[in-house]
């Protein structure tokens, strides 16, 4: 491998995670300042967006431990966003659904949400951001089959 292709691939990580970390920083102060914490909200939005989940589906598509999930939900529970329903079907399977107020609540959240996204990204025009997904989604990919 060549020196410059190295430093290359060095300062490629150093840029994307600079870039992840200010995005990360700038939306996990809009989730503070609306009482939640970066895992509440993805919780939220999962239930807002796609309906009813089985709890033990929502760890690997939030990407987080299962162990975790219990408590996201009990406290998102106790502030009425979700609500927990058995499976009538299957006594082992218990669904967290979104609430009246957590339809309500995110009503008004995700358009602030959606805005802030769409200020940070608007560096990049419409073509540039496009080329960024396919970049990212190739390198991702290309790394999943790499093995360490």
């Amino acid at each position: 491998m060549k020196s410059e292709e190295i430093k290359q691939s060095l300062k490629l990580f150093i840029v994307l995670s600079r870039a992840y970390k200010t995005l990360h920083e700038c939306t996990n102060q809009f989730f503070q300042a609306n009482e939640l914490n970066p895992t509440e909200f993805a919780v939220l939005e999962l239930l807002y967006h796609k309906g009813r989940q089985p709890l033990q589906k929502i760890g690997n598509k939030i990407l987080l431990a299962s162990g975790s999930i219990t408590y996201v939900i009990d406290k998102l529970e106790k502030r009425g966003f979700i609500q927990r329903v058995s499976c009538p079907s299957d006594r082992r399977v218990t669904f967290a659904e979104i609430t009246t107020e957590g339809e309500a609540f995110m009503d008004q959240l995700f358009p602030q949400h959606e805005k802030q996204l769409h200020e940070m990204m608007n560096a990049l025009n419409s073509e540039e951001k496009e080329q960024v997904i396919i970049l990212l989604k190739k390198l991702g990919l290309s790394i999943k089959d790499l093995s360490y």
